[in-house]
């Protein structure tokens, strides 16, 4: 395993979603003075070219982030994250995207912490090198699911904790709902967040059941697809699901998904949904 690199699917419309609640979700954070972890399980590179052999071979940022780049009009939830990724390049220019860990990184202050794991060597190796500066980060080449019961909770008791395998291991949906489970039992009160791909509707109405049935409370979703769900391989749209949200995310995701949706459907049968899994 371990043959998945993002660089083939950065930018495209389920880094949008992930990107705009993440940032959403940090921006609350920072409405108090406290310091907070952020934990990302499955880093990544932290930067992507998007001119580079590997974006190239896909260009799905095309149908992602492109579509909102010169967009005059964005709605203002989306200006702060349109915003981070233009800071990283020229003016008129789109070479490079923001993976979470850059976008965190963007957002931390002095007194905030990151921990940052990724398995593939590789991957690990840029995205140290991309952070070998900044005093607050630290990067581990591990598991990330196994890390979070040993980093929780942290001592600040205030964290966001981000959940996005790459999903090439068919179990990992099971693993996403135990890695939860075992670290909202160490730290109920932290802010979970678990992104999926939309490949298999049932396998997706499963990881719901089971998050339903895990004695978990608040739980919301946000799911964007950019086309209907088909039997065929391929992803057809991402969900964002988050455990203690912030009071205002489900309103300003209400507020945002409707344009999102217009402006990344791949046909008319592009969908929104914002949903309860389980209440407060």
């Amino acid at each position: 395993m371990l043959s998945y690199r993002h660089a083939f699917h950065a930018g495209n419309h389920a880094d949008v979603l992930k990107h705009v609640v993440l940032m959403q979700i940090l921006a609350y954070m920072q409405q108090k003075e406290k310091p907070f972890l952020y934990v990302d399980t499955h880093a990544g590179a932290g930067l992507y070219d998007l001119r580079g052999d590997w974006a190239c071979k896909t260009h799905e940022y095309e149908s992602g982030i492109a579509r909102l780049w010169c967009n005059t009009e964005l709605p203002e939830i989306l200006q702060n994250y349109l915003q981070a990724v233009q800071n990283l390049n020229a003016p008129g220019s789109l070479d490079i995207y923001p993976g979470s860990p850059w976008l965190a990184h963007e957002m931390l202050r002095p007194q905030d912490k990151a921990r940052l794991f990724e398995l593939h060597s590789n991957e690990f190796n840029i995205l140290s090198d991309n952070f070998s500066s900044t005093k607050n980060i630290k990067c581990e080449q591990g598991d990330g699911f196994k890390a979070l019961t040993a980093i929780l909770p942290p001592e600040s008791r205030r964290a966001v904790v981000l959940i996005d395998p790459p999903y090439e291991i068919k179990t990992d949906y099971q693993t996403v709902v135990q890695a939860v489970k075992a670290a909202y039992k160490r730290f109920a009160t932290g802010i979970y967040m678990i992104w999926y791909p939309v490949i298999n509707r049932r396998v997706i109405d499963q990881l719901e059941q089971e998050l339903a049935d895990s004695g978990m409370r608040n739980i919301v979703q946000f799911e964007l697809s950019v086309t209907a769900d088909a039997t065929a391989s391929g992803m057809t749209g991402s969900g964002m699901i988050v455990l203690n949200p912030p009071w205002q995310l489900e309103q300003s995701m209400k507020a945002c998904l409707p344009w999102l949706q217009k402006q990344l459907a791949l046909d008319e049968t592009a969908a929104y949904r914002v949903s309860t899994i389980v209440e407060e």
